[in-house]
């Protein structure tokens, strides 16, 4: 059994290893994994994420339970991130909600897709796109209010708000999700040449995304903020699907396939997102980055772990 979850988990982490170990044998460019980058989060994956928003079952996967479930789980392990960077770290106050956003950031799509669908089958991904839907605006707008909130040059409630809705929309990925919503939800058919081509895009997404963030850790180092790395991993590797699990379980009594989708997602390491709002806001930036770094590499077994869990 142990062996046939590694199996299912390894061959991400293989593409994650190989764009590692080229960038750190110089066999590629720093441009050249910009580029790859640019590529999959510009263009394959919000393709990859409006093609299956068009063709969701919203009324299905849309439960409130399964929401509640895993934000529940994420807000709590928001809170920890910051109480445990304040009290055991001594970081300050905008340090600390920095380093709360990588232990509650999932990276629900580069990590969370190609293993539910290697563990379950394309089949079982509904529950994920339903919780990558809001995942990326509703824990922007957690972490910007609460970094504007504990810095001592907070732009207040307005310039939270202009700088809240400047990170919706200038991203591509809700671009993507957006798009995606406005097709299903309006019923409008679009010509299947277009559908195709960005079926021949989304293909790209994953395996290109995959390595591209190879690549990017290879830029990142582990000397930096141990202690807090460790923390977020924790948190983030462990006590949030946790919390989700009991949630999905014990509070919900949710369908196993919802109960799947939510914990996987869960599980999985703390995304670039993470060091790209710290370095946003220049607060932590060594924490969040070691915390990507270490929770990416710790996650080869927490998540074959979490499959044994759910089956």
């Amino acid at each position: 059994m142990i062996l046939q979850l590694v199996q299912v988990v390894l061959p991400v982490f293989l593409v994650i290893g190989s764009g590692y170990i080229a960038a750190r044998l110089k066999l590629i460019k720093d441009s050249v994994v910009d580029g790859l980058m640019i590529f999959t989060q510009g263009f394959a994956i919000p393709c990859l994420l409006f093609l299956n928003i068009m063709r969701l079952d919203l009324g299905a996967v849309f439960d409130w339970r399964l929401l509640v479930a895993f934000y529940t789980g994420v807000l709590a392990s928001f809170t920890l991130g910051v109480f445990g960077a304040r009290s055991l770290f001594r970081r300050r106050r905008g340090d600390s909600v920095a380093i709360g956003f990588a232990a509650m950031f999932s990276n629900t799509v580069l990590l969370g897709l190609p293993i539910m669908e290697r563990a379950y089958g394309p089949a079982a991904l509904a529950g994920n796109f339903a919780i990558i839907s809001i995942h990326a605006p509703l824990l922007y707008l957690i972490g910007i209010t609460m970094m504007e909130a504990a810095r001592a040059d907070g732009r207040g409630v307005a310039g939270t708000a202009t700088a809240v809705t400047k990170a919706m929309f200038k991203n591509t990925l809700m671009i993507g999700l957006g798009l995606g919503f406005a097709v299903n939800l309006s019923g409008i058919t679009l010509p299947s040449s277009v559908i195709s081509a960005a079926e021949m895009v989304s293909r790209a997404a994953l395996p290109a995304a995959l390595f591209g963030l190879g690549g990017i850790l290879a830029r990142y180092s582990l000397r930096a903020s141990v202690g807090e790395a460790g923390m977020v991993s924790i948190l983030k590797l462990m006590v949030l699907p946790g919390i989700v699990y009991v949630m999905c379980t014990a509070v919900f009594d949710l369908p196993i396939e919802f109960t799947r989708s939510a914990v996987v997602s869960a599980s999985m390491a703390p995304g670039v997102n993470a060091y790209v709002f710290a370095n946003m806001y220049n607060r932590a930036k060594g924490a969040a980055a070691s915390a990507v770094l270490l929770g990416t590499a710790a996650s080869i077994f927490t998540a074959s772990m979490w499959l044994w869990i759910l089956g």
